[in-house]
């Protein structure tokens, strides 16, 4: 068990029941648990728009003399409501303790013909990664439509990496390598464009 303060503004309710904000709960689990969960909470509660960067850091301002405030404070930092799997969330801490440059998430490309939205973009690399759950391969239309659409990308001049939650979680040194070797190859490709998010 943890205690520590629960200001008013730290409480709400569901079905009539007291219970501690989004922002409160996200910044509770980020002190006390290890970066890669809170990063995973936190995109969550973001992508659900659930809370918000700016309440989060009310409340780490709030709690800055707190033990674990200090992790808290980088997992805010480095959560990104685009994340939306704890897959995506994982990988994206294990790109950055390989010492990958961070990637754009959820890009859309092809600008006069859209070809897909990918999970990860590096644009100076012309490389494209994409994280898969077993069920993408357990239906066979899906897979078919996924290596129609890797084709299609690496037409445009992208080079295009999977990996699973299996090579993520216990060989992340492999997918950091793959991902390497892809941008070695991609940053020679000729330039398609990316389509640019609607304002």
């Amino acid at each position: 068990m943890h205690s520590a303060e629960l200001p008013a503004e730290h409480i709400g309710a569901r079905m009539a029941v007291p219970v501690t904000t989004v922002g409160r709960t996200v910044v509770d689990l980020a002190r006390m648990s290890p970066f890669r969960e809170g990063v995973v909470v936190a995109d969550s509660a973001l992508n659900q728009k659930l809370t918000s960067k700016k309440e989060l850091g009310g409340v780490l301002t709030d709690c800055r003399r707190w033990r674990g405030v200090r992790k808290a404070a980088e997992v805010v930092e480095f959560a990104d409501g685009l994340s939306e799997s704890p897959l995506e969330s994982i990988a994206r801490v294990v790109f950055r303790d390989c010492g990958l440059p961070p990637p754009e998430l959820q890009v859309e490309i092809g600008a006069d013909e859209f070809i897909g939205r990918v999970d990860f973009l590096w644009k100076q690399y012309r490389t494209i990664a994409e994280v898969d759950g077993a069920m993408k391969y357990d239906d066979r239309s899906r897979a078919m439509h996924q290596l129609r659409r890797d084709a299609r990308l690496r037409d445009a001049g992208f080079e295009v990496v999977h990996f699973t939650w299996r090579e993520i979680t216990e060989t992340p040194d492999q997918v950091a390598a793959s991902i390497r070797a892809a941008f070695w190859r991609g940053a020679g490709r000729s330039a398609t464009p990316v389509r640019q998010p609607d304002p």
